[in-house]
């Protein structure tokens, strides 16, 4: 069963801290889904080409060529996370066959209070089906503190 990680972003936005994730995440070996809303989806990939100027983030959508070649791929229609070790789900995507997935990141907008809502829900529906559940909030430095 996917280990589901809620990260609640309280001072910092996403774009400042997903780069951070998904490097971690390529230096595990891992292969990322990240699933975001189609309005983000040109954003968050021209944002992660330039984010640094120190650094590469190999990245691709999945409506371009070679996309299963990809170590990191951005969606807003993947439905299946087969092939993926890990999946980030941003702006209340889901992704409904998770079964081959080790671990889903919900990356949770702490200045939205519909986006705080929704994955309330999310997190009190998983708790019911015994999913594997962690819950860590920004801190004032940026950092997390695991809560649950």
């Amino acid at each position: 069963m996917t280990d589901y990680w809620f990260y609640h972003l309280e001072g910092s936005t996403l774009e400042g801290v997903l780069p951070g994730l998904l490097e971690k995440t390529l230096a595990k070996g891992w292969r990322a889904l990240v699933k975001l809303p189609e309005a983000r989806l040109a954003e968050l990939d021209a944002y992660l080409w330039t984010y640094r100027d120190d650094a590469f983030l190999p990245h691709g959508r999945d409506d371009e060529p070679k996309a299963d070649q990809q170590p990191i791929l951005l969606s807003a229609t993947a439905d299946s996370a087969e092939g993926f070790y890990a999946v980030f789900l941003i702006g209340g995507a889901e992704v409904t066959d998770m079964a081959k997935a080790e671990r889903a990141m919900v990356m949770i907008n702490g200045r939205d209070s519909e986006d705080v809502a929704r994955e309330r829900v999310r997190w009190k529906k998983l708790k019911e089906a015994g999913a594997d559940l962690a819950y860590y909030q920004q801190n004032d430095r940026g950092g997390w503190d695991k809560k649950a």
